[in-house]
């Protein structure tokens, strides 16, 4: 049997942790996946055990490769790809962690955040972020002041922080490797995305000492070789990113204007801003997007805090539906004008909203309303939403002419056809749904010379499906007309 290269990519999500090989053409070779457990110890604090998802990445991987050996693959480079801001610090002698992993939607910190307010333009104007429990830096501050030894044994220089992404290099590499990428380090509150280092002024903000930081990487570089005793063979680990950026490079996005829109639990929008970094006026975030060969590629993101979310209540919460499949034929049952509004603020309104305290409300409802209306509102929203922010982006100064879109939701064609007709642009579905992994694995064969540059990798992509708008223009204005009256309506009720 003749021997094929591929790439192992590691996408360690919220929820689950996945191993896929791709091969060089971006077609799935093998893939494993293991869910890992949700800790909810306090209200709105969320918690991963970091040995737990540790084991599940050793598992899924051996699984993958193995798959991979049986069909004459041989895996020549890793890519990684994970759940961002979710916050570890570990002991540097003896690799062990010193508290759970504070997960990005925790929001324990709310309260000092609240407390340094009158500093967030600082932390704007240098981040692209809001001042926020969402990003690593208060969680870090936190572990530092809350668990005891921590903060005298980080001012020995005892302590290494990490996003996901860097407690895994430093587990894979035995400890050699203590790294992360720029699109990882954006996240976090204290990386400056214009001088691209650590901040001096942020670090003294939330009191944390250098010492804790892992050292910053590009996008597509070498972060080290795998200990040989974990999978037989030592294998070097070439790109890391972010997953919402590493979907950002998955779906291609690589010139200025390029927007991607992933649908899964929650929905985040990025636009490919090209060399600059925009600082949105509508509480967009401005990150890094990727950074080859010493160029940087911003994004401007927005996030919608549930989508397919939407449709678990329906199925969990409140019983309208059995499958999220049911959704699209009750959906498509009814017409446009069927008059009601979910506004889903089950987790506070993102972008450009920004109102963590905001709460879901329907509207419009009658002694008519069935399941087709809950449904087809859930749906609805997504769309409206993802409206708003393509607004926000295209009045800070970015228009696109299509999205990309990828995630669980977007199987649906009534629901990419309606987010077509609302954006007026071209929806593009794309074959490959694995974009976060593949993103991961395009990096890493990049840094290996498995492709030559960003067009070779562009050329693998395929398209499934085009949507192209056909709604009528005075029903759409209707549409988007009492989406905001039902949006203004929820903000009000939230700030009494």
């Amino acid at each position: 049997m003749s021997t094929k290269s591929g790439i192992l990519s590691i996408d360690q999500g919220t929820t689950s942790t996945r191993a896929i090989v791709f091969a060089l053409d971006g077609t799935k070779i093998a893939s494993a996946q293991k869910e890992f457990t949700q800790f909810y110890p306090y209200n709105g604090w969320v918690e991963h055990d970091p040995e737990e998802i540790w084991k599940t990445t050793v598992e899924t991987c051996k699984s993958a490769l193995h798959q991979a050996q049986e069909k004459g693959v041989r895996v020549v480079g890793i890519g990684i790809t994970n759940q961002r801001e979710t916050t570890l610090v570990w002991n540097r002698e003896t690799g062990k962690p010193i508290y759970n992993a504070i997960v990005w939607q925790d929001r324990r910190t709310a309260a000092f955040c609240n407390s340094i307010k009158e500093q967030e333009e600082l932390v704007a104007s240098k981040t692209g972020l809001l001042l926020d429990p969402y990003f690593s830096a208060s969680k870090i501050k936190w572990l530092l002041d809350e668990i005891d030894g921590a903060r005298e044994l980080a001012n020995q220089g005892k302590l290494a922080f990490g996003t996901i992404d860097s407690f895994l290099i430093w587990r894979l590499t035995g400890g050699i490797s203590h790294v992360t990428d720029m699109t990882n380090a954006s996240r976090t509150n204290l990386y400056n995305i214009h001088t691209l280092c650590w901040d001096e002024a942020l670090l003294s903000l939330f009191d944390i000492p250098s010492s804790v930081l892992p050292k910053v990487l590009e996008s597509a570089d070498d972060f080290g070789h795998t200990k040989a005793s974990l999978f037989g063979r030592a294998i070097p680990i070439a790109g890391v990113a972010g997953d919402q950026q590493a979907a950002l490079f998955g779906q291609c996005c690589f010139s200025q204007g390029d927007l991607k829109s992933t649908y899964g639990t929650g929905c985040f929008a990025l636009l490919n801003t090209g060399s600059k970094a925009l600082q949105s006026k509508h509480k967009l975030l401005t990150t890094i997007g990727y950074t080859i060969n010493g160029e940087t590629t911003y994004a401007l993101e927005g996030s919608i805090f549930t989508a397919g979310a939407n449709i678990q209540w329906l199925r969990d919460g409140i019983g309208v539906i059995t499958e999220a499949k049911e959704s699209q034929a009750l959906a498509e049952s009814l017409d446009y004008d069927h008059g009601v509004f979910l506004v889903p603020g089950f987790a506070g309104l993102g972008a450009p909203q920004w109102d963590p305290e905001a709460r879901a409300s329907l509207y419009g409802m009658t002694r008519d309303t069935s399941q087709a209306h809950f449904a087809r509102a859930a749906l609805e929203a997504v769309c409206y939403q993802t409206y708003d922010l393509q607004q926000a982006m295209a009045s800070d100064g970015i228009c696109s002419s299509k999205v990309l879109v990828d995630g669980g939701m977007v199987a649906n064609d009534w629901l990419c056809q309606f987010l077509s007709d609302i954006l007026q642009v071209e929806i593009e579905r794309p074959e490959n749904m694995e974009t976060t992994a593949i993103g991961a694995a395009y990096l890493a064969g990049l840094q290996l010379g498995l492709y030559r540059d960003l067009s070779d990798i562009a050329s693998h992509k395929k398209i499934a499906k085009r949507f192209t708008p056909s709604i009528d223009k005075d029903v759409r204005q209707k549409l988007l007309t009492k989406w905001q009256k039902a949006v203004d309506s929820t903000l009000a009720f939230s700030r009494d």
